[in-house]
């Protein structure tokens, strides 16, 4: 059995979220409770959260983005992305305060893929 291994970049903790666009975020909610068995954690008109053990299932109605976004814990937004953007990516969307601190970014890869980050 290979072991988990742990990133070599220090600024990167974890990929726990994964963010589904969704056109209604009532029947969205209601249909992942079920899905998944839980209720939600965080309830409000924009974002609906379920957390999983560590990881954690968001709902954002009219998201940014067309496809699921996954999500890398890191320590420090600012320097995720100006080290994804020294590898070849492409800033997609500017750090934001979505509350408490938290700050949310995204970058895409070379191929276009987006990849979320969310820190201090």
């Amino acid at each position: 059995m290979t072991q988990p291994t742990a990133p070599r970049n220090p600024v990167i903790k974890a990929i726990n979220l994964c963010i589904y666009p969704v056109k209604d975020i009532a029947r969205a909610k209601a249909q992942y409770a079920k899905f998944l068995g839980v209720e939600p954690y965080a309830d409000s008109p924009y974002y609906v959260g379920f957390k999983i053990g560590e990881f954690e299932v968001g709902l954002v109605q009219n998201a940014p983005h067309p496809a699921p976004l996954e999500f890398w814990s890191v320590a420090d937004v600012k320097t995720a992305l100006r080290e994804f953007v020294e590898a070849g990516a492409t800033v997609h969307e500017e750090p934001k305060n979505v509350g408490g601190g938290l700050l949310v970014a995204s970058i895409k890869d070379a191929d276009g893929n987006l990849i979320g980050v969310r820190g201090g």
